[in-house]
């Protein structure tokens, strides 16, 4: 298990397209990979790099990328022609780029999130259970604890962020053969707390707001995502932490740590438990195990 590798899947021809007259998006595959996630995250920051006049906003996602322009300074054909030149340029065999591994403390099954799922359980596949002993089970694990264990026993690497402000996707950084995968609520919840951990598909997320959700939830996190008084010292610089291509590891916790972090956060004190590293694909691809092992050294 420790040697096996990831093996770079073959894309299709990018699709560029407009978005009416300010925007233009272009997806790169139909299905998630590793290496669409990686090629959108290179071309976007290649984006960045090259300050390109015109572009307003710059936006990775799963398989795909958006960027909103100024029509009246760039049309989007030129454009589209600088993102071929990027796209045949990027060899993401040799491409790196300098990230955060970022430390998530998580208090699984806690009380919060659990008046949640068992509210709404005539909305899930398994009236009769929690979500985490839905996951276990339809995952193939004999427990809610094996089934955390897996949960926690890879980072998940942020590939986008988005949907509502501030709401980390977060695709675990195993093989496809490792990767856990549960559906979403057969109809949706209207309640949901914030900073829930929840799962669905292929996907991690911190809920950043309490609002309406559908994935499975899992425990919550004392931390936040979304400062938008920008109050906390991480959130100096943007009202969002977690950026795509940023490696989140969760990591269990008791409730006693739990509310000593919540107690930080309302005082404004909070720092979040971060390093930074330089992210090659390519050792990533050849031995995922090994090289998660060393990425983590950075916050332990």
């Amino acid at each position: 298990m420790a040697t096996e590798r990831i093996t770079p899947v073959d894309l299709p021809e990018p699709r560029y397209e407009y978005g009416a007259d300010d925007h233009v998006f272009v997806e790169l595959a139909e299905e998630m990979s590793f290496t669409a996630n990686f090629k959108a995250m290179a071309i976007t920051q290649q984006v960045a790099e090259r300050d390109i006049d015109g572009v307003v906003e710059n936006c990775p996602a799963n398989a795909s990328y958006m960027l909103r322009i100024d029509p009246e300074i760039i049309h989007p054909d030129d454009l589209i022609a600088e993102l071929k030149e990027i796209e045949s340029e990027i060899d993401l065999e040799n491409y790196e780029w300098e990230t955060r591994i970022i430390d998530v403390p998580v208090l699984f099954e806690d009380p919060w999130t659990h008046e949640t799922l068992m509210e709404f359980r005539e909305r899930h596949q398994d009236p009769d259970g929690t979500d985490l002993e839905y996951s276990a089970e339809l995952n193939g694990f004999d427990g809610v604890e094996s089934f955390i264990d897996a949960f926690v026993g890879a980072p998940h690497l942020v590939t986008m962020v988005g949907f509502v402000p501030g709401l980390p996707w977060c695709f675990q950084m195993v093989p496809r053969n490792q990767q856990l995968e549960v559906p979403k609520y057969v109809e949706p919840r209207t309640d949901t707390p914030s900073r829930a951990v929840g799962f669905g598909g292929a996907f991690s997320v911190i809920y950043p707001v309490q609002g309406a959700g559908g994935y499975q939830l899992y425990g919550r996190t004392p931390i936040e995502v979304l400062d938008t008084e920008q109050t906390l010292p991480d959130f100096r610089d943007s009202m969002v932490f977690p950026n795509p291509g940023d490696i989140l590891n969760y990591r269990r916790i008791d409730r006693e740590e739990y509310d000593a972090i919540r107690e930080e956060v309302k005082a404004g004190t909070y720092e979040y438990n971060y390093g930074e590293v330089r992210f090659s694909p390519e050792e990533f691809f050849e031995s995922p195990a090994e090289y998660n092992e060393r990425l983590m050294e950075v916050v332990e």
